[in-house]
């Protein structure tokens, strides 16, 4: 017959037992699924480079894949990581198509999903990390109207449609051109895929309908760059004012040799570390803010040589 102390006794030996099961479900991330839209462009490179260099740091290994622009290979992609038993998926989605997929098949195998930079419209990930483009945007087209004197004809080259940050860019740019009745917006174009020859080609196809124009938005330094190719080629004999947005390394010191006139410089390092930092607090079952965005940084000649120095 137990008496009152062998129970007491019983279960004191029972409380330390059940303090290990607790520790012992607590996961710990031993591998990451990286899934990035495209290596070409230097923002998702420098985003790889600094979830792989800090994945190492933590001694967690990164698996990543280049869907290289294709929403079909990137889904393919993922569903090979699901595979390898990732602990969790940080996740760029390749554009707006079929961009919830992924998100949708890893949650269902139990993944937790960190998608940076862009978000999956009806199916977004655990947490969303990116910059803050509205805001962002809003300051980058404020500045160029200014330096273009609140006047003039204005063409916009969009980045891909409906993907999260052409969408965030648009609504702050026409945040700030609110503010400058006598700007004009005469044209806009949608790049397929952000790249530089892009940028060269829309802005030439604009600038032979409207050769006035006096302000050039690139929602993307790449854009910026082939945009301000495509004015020295026309050579309209007046100033003509570009803007970027992302803070690349090749564009930042193209902006430093006056190349274009303003960006605004990204964290991508700071992403990158972030997206991992949430990853290991998700899969040990901790929670995260459903949105980190994060502050970009208005630059121009005037404090560029930080940002190549030492990017954020």
């Amino acid at each position: 017959m137990l008496t009152k102390r062998s129970l007491l006794l019983a279960a004191a030996a029972v409380i330390p037992l059940l303090g290990l099961s607790g520790m012992a479900s607590a996961k710990e991330a031993k591998k990451l699924g990286l899934a990035v839209a495209n290596l070409q462009a230097d923002f998702f490179n420098q985003i790889k480079q600094s979830v792989e260099a800090y994945g190492k740091e933590k001694g967690i290994e990164i698996v990543t894949v280049d869907a290289k622009g294709d929403s079909a290979t990137q889904v393919s992609q993922v569903q090979d990581l699901i595979t390898q038993n990732i602990d969790a998926l940080i996740y760029i989605p390749a554009g707006a198509t079929a961009a919830t997929v992924p998100t949708k098949t890893a949650k269902a195998a139990g993944i937790p999903v960190i998608n940076v930079d862009r978000n999956a419209e009806g199916a977004p990930g655990d947490t969303f990390i990116a910059t803050n483009s509205v805001a962002s945007a809003k300051a980058v087209c404020d500045y160029i109207a200014k330096q273009a004197g609140g006047k003039g004809e204005l063409i916009i080259i969009h980045g891909q449609k409906g993907t999260t940050p052409e969408v965030d860019r648009s609504k702050g740019c026409g945040e700030a051109l609110s503010a400058y009745p006598d700007i004009k917006v005469v044209g806009e174009l949608w790049s397929e895929g952000w790249h530089q020859d892009e940028g060269f080609k829309l802005t030439q196809d604009l600038l032979q309908s409207h050769p006035d124009v006096s302000i050039v938005i690139g929602q993307a330094d790449a854009l910026a760059l082939g945009a301000a190719q495509a004015v020295k080629v026309a050579n309209p004999g007046h100033k003509v004012w570009v803007a970027g947005f992302d803070g690349d390394v090749a564009a930042l010191k193209a902006l430093k040799g006056g190349v274009f006139d303003v960006t605004a410089t990204q964290q991508t390092q700071g992403m990158g570390r972030l997206s991992v930092d949430a990853a290991i607090k998700l899969v040990a079952g901790e929670t995260v803010p459903a949105e980190q965005l994060q502050d970009a940084t208005l630059t121009t000649k005037d404090n560029v040589d930080q940002f190549i120095a030492k990017h954020p």
